[in-house]
């Protein structure tokens, strides 16, 4: 009798091998399906960002070192606008022409956004510099065409780079960002780390074409360095860091978790 039960009972554990065996087959569960379950269970953050000088973009770096580390995924879309916009500008003219029109928030069309920042994320990270208090032409267009589609329902968390006069562009952004559905955390924001009147004198002339931090002029003893530091950068991915870790642990992102602005 205690024969037949060891031999009923290695049947039945045969038969739910096999069938296990032919379930996985079915639904083909290789090592690399598995992986990716596991890979989608990652909290998923969409960077949107534009950067005209390439200082946006170097925060950005630092702060995707950061959530990569503390185990998030990201994927980061940066925007192209229709026009080269040149950097610099080159002419006092030309950047006196282009302040204006950002003051009174021109736009300036981009190219299409890769489909899958249409898809579902945990956090969307809106990311640009500020022109004349306000967000840069090609976040505005951005918002125009696809702000209701991308980010109705979503978190969004506005990062910013400016030389220091960020309130009205995030006050600004805020506003839009709620007109179309958005949930608005609060900003992480670098400004330039060179005291003022310097670092406004400065960022028009490196805009109009002119190198003021170079050489050994009386000037370049008050503006060493046009835009952020390299401080600045490793800040970034320390924010990265903790922002991933907050994310991951489920912290409300509608109180600040830096000081405003990060490193000034």
């Amino acid at each position: 009798m205690k024969g037949l039960r060891v031999i009923g009972g290695f049947f039945f554990i045969s038969i739910c091998g096999i069938v296990s065996e032919r379930f996985f087959e079915a639904h083909r569960f290789s090592q690399r399906n598995i992986l990716w379950l596991i890979i989608l269970n990652k909290k998923r953050i969409l960077i949107l960002s534009y950067s005209f000088s390439s200082q946006t973009r170097n925060l950005l770096n630092g702060l995707i070192e950061g959530l990569e580390e503390s185990g998030i995924e990201v994927f980061w879309e940066q925007l192209n606008s229709v026009t080269e916009l040149r950097f610099p500008v080159g002419s006092i003219n030309g950047t006196l022409l282009m302040m204006a029109q950002s003051f009174l928030r021109k736009r300036y069309p981009i190219h299409p956004l890769n489909p899958l920042c249409f898809g579902q994320w945990d956090l969307i990270v809106l990311a640009g510099p500020t022109w004349s208090y306000n967000p840069s032409g090609p976040v505005l267009s951005l918002l125009d065409r696809d702000g209701k589609r991308l980010f109705a329902g979503k978190l969004v968390l506005p990062f910013i780079s400016c030389r220091g006069y960020w309130r009205v562009h995030f006050y600004g952004l805020r506003g839009l960002l709620r007109r179309c559905g958005a949930r608005v955390a609060a900003p992480i924001v670098f400004s330039h780390p060179t005291p003022e009147p310097w670092r406004t004198i400065g960022v028009f002339l490196k805009l109009a074409g002119k190198v003021p931090e170079a050489g050994s002029s009386w000037f370049h003893r008050f503006y060493p360095k046009y835009g952020h530091s390299r401080e600045q950068v490793e800040d970034s991915r320390k924010v990265g860091f903790e922002l991933g870790e907050a994310i991951t642990a489920g912290k409300s992102l509608e109180r600040p978790l830096f000081p405003t602005p990060v490193r000034s």
